[in-house]
């Protein structure tokens, strides 16, 4: 039987085989670095099917019967290539013999299922026709559907292992396409599944570079999904405690519901444990992230108003603004002192002020990275911020006291020009650790170490009322937060003692005290949508949501 094989540097069919290169059975003899076909010898390069002329006939019984058994009578695959390089040998060209009958395979031994495709359709290309210009198979693939094979990986040559491409390529072997977004909440969940008597947590993202993966996907709340259409129309006192979260290592110094009320099922934490969280404060009680992106304590936290990102500020001088979905970060700051207030800009989202342990004040833009407007004092610490008059005005309590006090201890600016507005709102030996506005009447609030509440005008001159004043709680030194209902009716505040006092507005008269927490209480917000629920931290590291 003449060889498969014909070592030629023409494109000539009909020039005649060395004789002298078979031995005495037919096959080629054995030299090194030859690789095996089908039980021939084969030099190395890459299979070039020679191109057609006149339509060549298929190869019959007995010659895939030699190129298809072995010396010990055993199937041997169709192609098997050795590792070789297209370009040093380009004349070698693979020839089949012609004018023999149509070939039939036994039906005893199937071909095996790892390289042989079946169901393939009539105008299948193979891949080797596919990969070089002017390759062509010199048999008919449409009558012989059993015989495709790969001759190239995606390198270009071999698999990495120095074998050649055989990849099943039938239907049985097609994966379905898994979405990247469901692919990569089912690892979320994978990850995150608690063990036994240990608090459900979420992921932990940290400063570690990495593809950013899914973090938390939005969603609406059932319970709150049926108030989004309603007006609110009465806050109601809570009583117990719905849920208790722990997780947080360290005080935790501020809590906010997410401002989207869609998604204001989620309440966002900052603790000094160099965290903040993420929590299902409404339906499921637990933690859904954990970013571990500063190195020091995380003194503030922020929702964006689109409720798609959070910024933070610490202790490290460091800021942050997260992706809630995907975790990257779209921003990175450093700030020249540490930080301990922070507020968005309630017209322009990209904008926001940030204050510290500094005389002065900064505001940033996210878009380029940079500080845009500084605000300079004659102060040590800003304690809190707070915007007025949509934005055009923004107030700055500070840590100034002395015995007259007239001055620095709240400050109104001009956020455009950066000039001071006044600076004669409060005249009491008192600094003020929070502020917050009240959301249907132009007045705030300030809460005074002084343990009351004081109650200004939001409109120049911002006088303060001296016949209203919220006592009864404590404060000594901590940065404890207060906050009106989302009605007005209600004010909530914490206490130094754990105690968590609920105030009528217009009454100033005590509505309710809760029992809340072991230590200070330092911060309570009311939900937006729920009239009833109501979230506290504490200095020892929890969250209770009451109902």
């Amino acid at each position: 039987m003449a060889s498969l094989v014909a070592y030629d540097d023409s494109d000539s069919e009909a020039e005649p085989e060395p004789v002298e290169s078979l031995n005495a059975a037919g096959q080629m003899k054995d030299t090194p670095g030859v690789a095996k076909l089908c039980g021939q010898d084969f030099a190395p390069g890459i299979l070039d099917v020679t191109e057609r002329g006149p339509q060549p006939t298929k190869p019959g019984p007995e010659a895939l019967s030699s190129l298809c058994e072995g010396p010990s009578g055993g199937r041997l695959p169709l192609v098997q290539l050795g590792r070789g390089d297209h370009r040093s040998c380009p004349s070698q060209r693979l020839q089949w013999p012609r004018q023999e009958p149509a070939v039939t395979f036994p039906t005893s031994e199937p071909p095996h299922s790892s390289l042989w495709t079946s169901h393939t359709p009539a105008g299948h290309v193979p891949l080797a026709a596919a990969r070089f210009r002017g390759a062509k198979l010199p048999w008919d693939t449409c009558n012989f559907p059993e015989l495709a094979f790969c001759l190239q990986d995606k390198s270009g040559v071999t698999g990495e292992n120095g074998n050649s491409c055989q990849k099943k390529r039938c239907e049985d072997s097609v994966i379905p396409y898994t979405p990247k977004r469901l692919r990569q909440l089912q690892a979320v969940k994978t990850d995150t599944a608690p063990s036994a008597g240990e608090e459900p947590q979420g992921p932990s993202v940290g400063c570690a570079p990495g593809p950013a993966l899914l973090r938390v996907a939005p969603r609406v709340s059932e319970f709150i999904r049926p108030y989004l259409d309603s007006q609110y129309k009465e806050t109601k006192i809570p009583r117990n405690v719905l849920f208790h979260l722990r997780g947080h290592g360290g005080p935790v110094n501020s809590i906010q519901w997410c401002p989207v009320l869609s998604y204001s099922h989620m309440l966002l934490s900052a603790s000094m444990d160099k965290t903040f969280k993420v929590w299902d404060a409404v339906d499921l009680g637990r933690c859904l992230q954990t970013y571990a992106l500063h190195t020091e304590a995380v003194r503030a936290a922020r929702w964006s108003p689109c409720g798609q990102r959070i910024l933070s500020g610490g202790f490290d001088f460091a800021l942050h603004l997260t992706d809630l979905e995907t975790g990257t970060q779209l921003f990175r700051g450093q700030s020249d002192f540490r930080i301990t207030a922070l507020k968005f800009h309630p017209k322009d989202h990209n904008l926001f002020v940030c204050g510290g342990f500094s005389s002065g004040i900064k505001a940033w833009d996210v878009r380029t990275g940079k500080v845009v407007r500084g605000y300079k004092a004659t102060v040590q610490q800003t304690l809190d911020i707070l915007f007025l008059q949509e934005g055009s005005e923004f107030l700055s309590s500070t840590d100034a006291s002395s015995r007259d006090s007239a001055d620095r201890t709240i400050i109104a600016w001009d956020f455009r020009t950066s000039a001071k507005i006044s600076n004669q709102i409060f005249h009491e030996r008192y600094t003020c650790p929070s502020l917050t506005l009240h959301p249907r009447e132009p007045v705030f609030l300030a809460q005074t170490n002084g343990n009351y509440l004081a109650l200004f005008s939001a409109v120049w001159p911002y006088r303060m009322s001296r016949r209203r004043r919220y006592e009864g709680h404590k404060v000594e030194g901590y940065s404890v937060g207060c906050e009106c209902s989302p009605d007005g009716d209600l004010l909530v505040t914490g206490s130094a003692d754990g105690r968590v006092l609920l105030y009528s507005f217009r009454t100033a008269s005590r509505a309710r005290t809760l029992q809340g927490h072991t230590q200070a209480c330092v911060g309570t917000t009311f939900h937006p949508v729920l009239p009833s629920v109501l979230a506290t931290c504490s200095w020892e590291g929890d969250v209770k949501v009451w109902h």
